[in-house]
């Protein structure tokens, strides 16, 4: 499966209103749980069985939370079972599609 998630503290007392620690805290627990995972500007994305990827969004979500008073959770998962290599995969799919449209 493929889950991709935002987790972000809000109530942090910060003027600037930057939470870039907190997702960074969030960041090193998705890297450090070894699963196949992708971060860009709004999302990170892993990919592992259900329990050892929730197990992960829960973790990085507990590490937001000491950054403020409350947290904010926003997930998208991809259930297809029998696939794996699919964080890349589809990307590969969708490129390769793009270059058979003709202009």
């Amino acid at each position: 499966m493929l889950v991709a998630f935002s987790v972000a503290p809000s109530g942090t007392g910060r003027e600037d209103g930057s939470v870039h620690d907190a997702v960074a805290a969030a960041v090193k627990v998705v890297r450090d749980s070894g699963l196949p995972n992708h971060t860009d500007s709004m999302f990170t994305t892993l990919e592992g069985e259900w329990d050892e990827v929730f197990a992960v969004v829960k973790e990085a979500t507990e590490a937001i939370a000491r950054f403020g008073s409350r947290v904010s959770l926003v997930l998208k998962a991809d259930i297809r079972d029998g696939y794996s290599g699919e964080l890349t995969a589809k990307v590969e799919r969708l490129e390769s599609a793009l270059d058979q449209i003709t202009p």
